[in-house]
């Protein structure tokens, strides 16, 4: 008898199960990205939530939290670069807090952030004034590189190679602009109680203590009503909506400096933008991812999440916060003694 021999596939069937795995892959990856990005938000929840943790034991040692920025009173003597008061982010100040105090002993916070001895080498002395902080970045957030290295040339300074500091997407809650109030939170009190839970720039002597000391009964709104750190994720790249801006080379629009935690500047201040080129400041009331940028005065609340940002409050507890939230309600959450009546919803 005669063995009969075994068929291969034929093209057509070939076809079809490839087209069959195309269209698995294509019903798969989806829904694996979207596991990640869970994963992901629920990883930069918990640096809030950890960044809101800190804040409280900072009070629990010292009786106050950090504000937003400050200055010395007097510039701190010895500096290079001449008599500089900038102080320090309050990030720095929560670094003992979270583990991370070995940064700092080779910083000196009685020395302002614009003093080689406080920058990483080639620029200057400190040894780990680039580190990197894993719980100030959100894995949501694009890989990059923190360069300060083209805004120092740009001030004249000899080009010494990169400036890398660690990144942070999370910057403290400033307070609002004066038109975003006046358009769309008529309700939030005028200065000095539009300046937040971390109150306003606040100023040292030359020793370090600081002579506005936020705190807890500051918060007349009270804390689980009122802002503390809000995601501003993505710089030195600029985006509006989701759109990269270009060119983001520095000095340019797409390009931004403020995205260290070693940086003050990047406090939040809410204002309005709108999420196309060319972005137009004070354009309507939605705030939430539409920009990252906001330039000088204050940055915007942004996130890679799709629908909002993630924040931490006063008390310490983390909220999801949608995009849409209303100008009044965003005013009131920023706010910290306004007595505003507002409901997240």
């Amino acid at each position: 008898m005669k063995r009969q021999r075994r068929g291969a596939f034929t093209l057509i069937e070939l076809l079809v199960v490839i087209a069959i795995i195309a269209v698995l892959v294509g019903l798969l990856v989806p829904a694996v990205q979207k596991v990640r990005e869970a994963a992901n938000r629920m990883s930069c929840s918990n640096n809030l939530k950890q960044i809101g943790l800190a804040a409280h034991n900072h009070i629990s040692s010292l009786g106050f939290m950090p504000s937003w920025a400050y200055d010395f009173a007097v510039a701190p003597a010895g500096n290079p670069l001449g008599a500089q008061r900038q102080g320090h982010a309050p990030l720095m100040s929560l670094l003992p807090y979270l583990e991370q105090e070995n940064i700092l002993k080779a910083m000196d916070l009685k020395l302002s952030v614009i003093d080689p001895r406080n920058w990483p080498a080639p620029w200057g002395t400190s040894i780990s004034a680039g580190a990197k902080v894993k719980s100030f970045e959100c894995p949501s957030s694009p890989s990059r590189v923190i360069d300060y290295g083209p805004y120092f040339v740009g001030l004249g300074l000899p080009n010494r190679g990169a400036f890398a500091l660690g990144a942070t997407d999370y910057f403290a809650s400033r307070g609002i602009h004066g038109n975003f109030r006046t358009a769309c939170a008529p309700a939030t009190p005028a200065a000095p109680d539009d300046c937040g839970a971390l109150g306003g720039k606040g100023v040292v002597d030359a020793s370090g203590v600081l002579n506005i000391k936020p705190n807890i009964s500051d918060i007349a709104d009270g804390t689980s009503n009122t802002l503390l750190y809000i995601e501003s994720a993505g710089r030195h790249q600029v985006y509006a909506g989701r759109t990269p801006i270009q060119p983001n080379t520095a000095g340019t629009p797409g390009w931004s400096l403020n995205a260290a935690f070693f940086d003050y500047n990047g406090a939040i201040r809410i204002r309005a933008f709108n999420n196309v080129l060319p972005q137009v400041a004070d354009s309507g009331c939605k705030v939430i991812n539409q920009t990252n940028g906001g330039g000088a005065g204050g940055y915007q609340p942004y996130s890679f999440h799709s629908g909002g940002i993630n924040v931490v409050r006063c008390d310490g507890s983390v909220a999801f916060l949608n995009e849409n939230v209303s100008g009044p309600t965003l005013g009131g959450m920023v706010s910290k003694a306004g007595g505003e009546v507002f409901s997240e919803n």
